[in-house]
């Protein structure tokens, strides 16, 4: 699987399609994760409060690595601080 990723909403969707692929049902991923299936179910509907070690967690259940690569345009927007 490869995505690309731009939208808080996408990563639910990459994290719900990674864990499919990987065999694995809500309660199987999240007793491997130690979460709540509950929680884990929020985090692919709701991805805003996911942490980086949470993610990286999820992505080695479910047999997916974190790729980060320059985008095809060079034209930046420039950050706004609201975003962060």
């Amino acid at each position: 699987m490869q995505q690309v990723i731009v939208t808080v909403a996408q990563m639910g969707h990459v994290l719900a399609a990674g864990r499919k692929q990987a065999g694995l049902t809500k309660t199987q991923a999240a007793a491997r994760l130690g979460i709540s299936q509950s929680r884990l179910s929020t985090l692919e509907r709701d991805s805003r409060s996911l942490t980086l070690d949470q993610l990286l967690a999820m992505f080695g259940v479910y047999g997916l690595q974190l790729l980060v690569q320059a985008r095809p345009d060079t034209s930046l927007p420039e950050a706004n601080e609201a975003d962060w």
